[in-house]
């Protein structure tokens, strides 16, 4: 790393933009390759050709011996085979460096090693990866030297989707293509694609690596599976946006640069609320490019990481008691001429188009709650929603008091007529400049709430792609617009049914709209009252993919077949279970091979002080307390960890994969509770030179 960084200098510097193409490639090629980019003309092979030769060209100039399709399989990470540039040898023993238009268009990866949800047989192999030239190649970085990486969808030999990025893709034209019917309807002749816009602020914890590997929970399942709270935890507020340690402070300097030159606009970055945990967001992007920053983003901390001695986890809960991570996914809809479709003005009530759009997204999310609530499912979320540090796992939407008040108008008279004027800040202090507060404030226990010209979908998890959130939001909007456009093509009035149907929209769907406290337990049952969906685990959520309601959105918009969503079904079914029975296992063995032994060792050590003590006639009582204390508690652990081996080996017998992660989710993840209980009652009680490993104090305060 350097000693001092040019932004300007090194930014994308490693991508093969749109800048580098304008520049290399010949006009008549760029010009083919950006209809491609914007309106999806078909590619000519022999234009493939050129792109392709220009883009090796480039890629070894900049050290790159090898290329890889990167692609984005169900795994929730990234995938990625090399093959060098090199071409069979010439009778003379040089060898060429070459790279086709149909090495860049395809690659065969193997299908039936990913998850597929029975698409694939483990006899079918056969896959493809696709380019994606709308999210720019670049180039990787690392000990193995430099690698040309091609975004990539992959899809298996019969056509299905086999990765998160091909139903991004589906979702991206879809709402692009029921937008600009909207805008049309308005009078915008001139903007011709609608694109969403994402950026996803990322939340992770720092741990010294050492300590890291003397915890085979984190190394296992990604967090502590055992851990008694230490004296100190995040009560006294003092971590959030505090000053950043110097060694984090450095590390955060490498992230940036490395991000930076793959074309990653990191932005902000700042100590987060729990001990040890930080944030880091970066500028919005197109969806796609913004989904694979993402992955770009979570790699890149990992790695960096590593160069300064720590350990980057990215899992939702990995210390229970103190605040655990999630991913805000802030999306709106921007034109290819910058409107941005959720931009109010300054004078809402007379911006009908504002008001339209957003009550087709309230429409949207309200018909389809479960689906998002789906789209932000996974194992480790499950331990994070609802527990007053993040939103609840009911969908609701907050809107704030002026946009509040713009729809009341509307839904009580068909009408509006004036918006809520800001006011200005008084600090009562005279040198502070006045402030103009923003119309309303902001909502932290929502789980979609609206900020200013976008909506923040706060319930992602920290680990998680953020492709899921935005296939449904993208796809729930295009169902709105569609509903909305189809019935404003065929009326005779269109202001005059422009506010009808919005105000038949507020009355339907304000049941969603909810600007209070999420995290009290009054909620949960207005909730109820209202009739919307309360999922509290992925285990409940799952079902929301194959409903009848979600087959028919999806494929009327040709985003997912019957047969894509099912297999993802059976996918989420299977990862939950996987997970949980890997953390199960995991606990088994460190209780059993650990915690136990070295409370023995304890226990053996107090006892001979109690017979020392009584030998010499002392008072051994207190010592005795303790022994039965830690008896009690060693006693109810192992009865704990033979309740979780026999229903580790009961599931074994179940066949059918949504009742085995109901097993899962009841009596495994339970039983796992009832052993940490006693055994964080151990780490209290055991002398701390005996105890097998670092405590939560030693990971989240010693860095």
């Amino acid at each position: 790393m350097s000693d001092s960084i040019n932004i300007s200098e090194i930014f994308a510097e490693n991508v093969f933009n749109d800048a580098v193409m304008k520049e290399r490639l010949p006009k008549d090629v760029y010009n083919k390759l950006r209809n491609t980019i914007d309106f999806g003309v078909e590619l000519d092979p022999a234009v493939a050709n050129v792109i392709a030769n220009v883009m090796k060209d480039w890629a070894i100039g900049k050290g790159a011996t090898h290329y890889t399709h990167w692609f984005q399989p169900m795994t929730g990470i990234t995938a990625e085979k090399h093959d060098s540039f090199i071409s069979a040898p010439k009778e003379d023993g040089r060898v060429l460096m070459e790279f086709s238009g149909k090495e860049l268009i395809k690659g065969e990866p193997d299908a039936s090693s990913f998850p597929s949800g029975g698409l694939r047989a483990t006899f079918e192999a056969r896959g493809y990866t696709a380019w994606d030239c709308t999210s720019p190649a670049f180039i990787k970085e690392n000990a193995a030297g430099a690698t040309l990486c091609i975004p990539t969808a992959f899809c298996s030999y019969t056509g299905e989707a086999l990765d998160n990025k091909t139903p991004l893709l589906r979702s991206m034209e879809a709402v692009n293509t029921q937008a600009l019917r909207i805008l049309k309807l308005f009078g915008n002749t001139t903007s011709k694609r609608v694109i969403p816009s994402v950026g996803a602020e990322q939340e992770y914890f720092l741990v010294d690596r050492e300590k890291y590997l003397q915890r085979k929970d984190l190394i296992f399942t990604g967090r502590t599976l055992f851990g008694a709270m230490p004296p100190k935890g995040q009560e006294l507020e003092d971590h959030y946006f505090g000053s950043i340690r110097e060694r984090v402070a450095v590390f955060m300097r490498e992230v940036n640069e490395e991000l930076w030159k793959l074309g990653v606009s990191a932005k902000t970055q700042h100590n987060e609320a729990a001990p040890a945990q930080h944030e880091l967001a970066p500028i919005y992007a197109q969806v796609n490019v913004a989904v694979d920053h993402n992955q770009l983003v979570m790699e890149t901390l990992k790695k960096v990481a590593g160069h300064h001695g720590l350990t980057c986890l990215l899992h939702e809960k990995p210390f229970s008691g103190v605040n655990g991570s999630g991913k805000h996914n802030n999306w709106s809809l921007t034109t290819d001429d910058g409107i941005n479709m959720l931009e109010p003005g300054k004078k809402p009530h007379e911006n009908t188009q504002f008001l339209l759009v957003l009550s087709a997204i309230i429409k949207a999310v309200d018909t389809h709650a479960d689906l998002l609530r789906e789209s932000a499912a996974n194992v480790g979320n499950d331990l994070r929603l609802g527990s007053n540090e993040a939103p609840p796992a009911i969908i609701s939407i907050f809107l704030g008091a002026q946009l509040e008040d713009l729809l009341n108008q509307i839904a009580t008279t068909g009408s509006v007529t004036n918006t809520m004027q800001r006011e200005r800040l008084n600090t009562g202090v005279s040198t502070l400049p006045e402030l103009k507060k923003d119309a309303s404030d902001r909502n932290r226990t929502s789980p979609f709430a609206f900020t200013g010209n976008k909506f923040e979908f706060r319930m992602v998890g920290s680990s998680a792609s953020i492709s899921s959130p935005n296939v449904v939001l993208n796809t729930i909007v295009a169902e709105a617009f569609d509903e909305i456009a189809t019935r404003l093509e065929n009326c005779s009035d269109f202001e005059q049914e422009v506010m009808l149907i919005i105000q038949e929209i507020i009355k339907k769907h304000s049941r969603i709209i909810f600007n209070g406290n999420g995290y009290s337990n009054e909620w949960v049952e207005e909730a109820a009252r209202r009739g919307l969906p309360n999922l509290p685990t992925m285990v409940d959520s799952i079902p929301a993919l194959i409903t009848d309601k979600a087959i028919k959105l999806f494929e009327k918009f040709g985003v997912f077949t019957k047969t894509e969503l099912e297999s993802r079904a059976e996918i989420q079914y299977e990862a939950y279970t996987k997970a949980i029975n890997i953390e199960a296992r995991a606990m088994v063995e460190i209780a059993s091979k650990h915690i136990i032994p070295a409370v023995i060792r304890y226990t053996t050590a107090l006892a001979d002080s109690i017979n020392s003590v009584t030998a010499a006639g002392c008072d051994a009582s207190t010592q005795k307390e303790i022994l039965d204390s830690v008896t009690i508690y060693l006693r109810n652990a192992k009865e704990a960890m033979a309740k979780l081996v026999s229903n580790l080996e009961y599931a074994k017998s179940i066949a059918d994969a949504k009742q085995k992660a109901i097993y899962f989710k009841d009596n495994i993840a339970t039983t796992m509770v009832e052993l940490r209980k006693p055994c964080d009652e151990l780490e209290m009680l055991v002398d701390k030179t005996l105890w097998p490993f670092p405590s939560y104090g030693d990971l989240i305060f010693e860095l």
